[in-house]
């Protein structure tokens, strides 16, 4: 008996093969064909000559926005504010997860998930209104208690040194509930006989979390940490553009809110299609370099 073509098996799971067709067809429709549009980055397109019909123009757009004195300011922003973002915001929902695996109360414990968690269902531009009205210079909350103890007020959303602290410690109230839900998860994978042969040794509930808990679920730290340096110069967009004004620019303007304003209000599409190329290449170096650097430590093997 011959054995069944590829057609009869598919026949034969069609409902499989359908399933399976609906995400690729979705990567091919929206991943993989704009990546036609990289193109702009290397050409001088005009919209009347379209993509492929428009001159090439080689390096230069990359050679633009690297001679312009903005993009050094521009890049270090970025990295700046996703860098403070991530050293803060992974110890911070590792330190919650682990507090909540040693509450003895359930009731507890569900209350501080539910309080912790909920802000992360606030969307950006709720945010960024909370923010303003918190931090205005004569009705704010912080304002109003600062004039109580005799001191004037501050324009917090007005000066440059404070946007990334503001920008930064907003985000990790509203995501370090959501983000501590992976290291809980984590957590609650670990065999119990570790915790077994702890209490015969007589160690301390410190003593525990150190020896047991962090080396764990030290892989699971390590792949986030990977992972999230994949989109280190590709900071929100939505936040940073609304939280943006004259006064803190300087901090404020990012590769993302500086592609939107080359791209779409300057109508320059080259040259914001080589900036958010530009983002792409240094992620990629960066998961690599960082996933290399895990798998030669043996911290966890990386992601592949």
């Amino acid at each position: 008996m011959e054995p069944p073509t590829i057609r009869q098996k598919m026949a034969k799971h069609w409902q499989f093969y359908l399933i399976v067709a609906l995400p690729i067809v979705y990567f091919l429709l929206f991943k993989y064909l704009p990546m036609y549009g990289i193109l702009l980055a290397f050409k001088r397109y005009r919209v009347s000559m379209g993509i492929w019909r428009s001159p090439w123009a080689g390096l230069y757009q990359f050679k633009k926005f690297f001679n312009n004195p903005s993009a050094l300011r521009v890049m270090y922003n970025t990295l700046v504010l996703s860098v403070y973002a991530l050293v803060t915001s992974i110890p911070l929902a590792v330190i919650l997860a682990i507090a909540l695996n040693e509450t003895g109360s359930k009731l507890w414990r569900k209350t501080v998930q539910m309080v912790t968690y909920a802000p992360y269902f606030i969307s950006t531009v709720v945010m960024v209104a909370i923010l303003m009205q918190f931090l205005d210079p004569a009705l704010g909350m912080f304002n109003t208690i600062r004039n109580l103890f005799g001191k004037e007020s501050v324009n917090f959303m007005g000066d440059a040194k404070l946007f990334k602290h503001i920008y930064v410690w907003s985000a990790l109230w509203q995501n370090t509930g959501y983000n501590a839900i992976i290291y809980l998860a984590a957590l609650t994978g670990i065999n119990p006989e570790l915790y077994e042969a702890a209490r015969v040794d007589g160690v301390n509930k410190f003593q525990k979390i150190w020896h047991v808990d962090l080396p764990s679920i030290k892989t699971t730290i390590v792949i986030m940490f990977i992972m999230n340096m994949g989109f280190i110069m590709s900071l929100g967009f939505e936040k940073a553009f609304l939280m943006q004004n004259p006064l803190n620019l300087e901090s404020a303007e990012i590769m993302s809110t500086y592609v939107y304003k080359m791209g779409l209000i300057n109508s320059d599409f080259s040259y914001s299609t080589a900036i958010d190329m530009i983002n792409s290449v240094i992620n990629i170096i960066l998961i690599l370099t960082f996933n290399k650097i895990a798998k030669m430590r043996n911290e966890g093997g990386g992601l592949w």
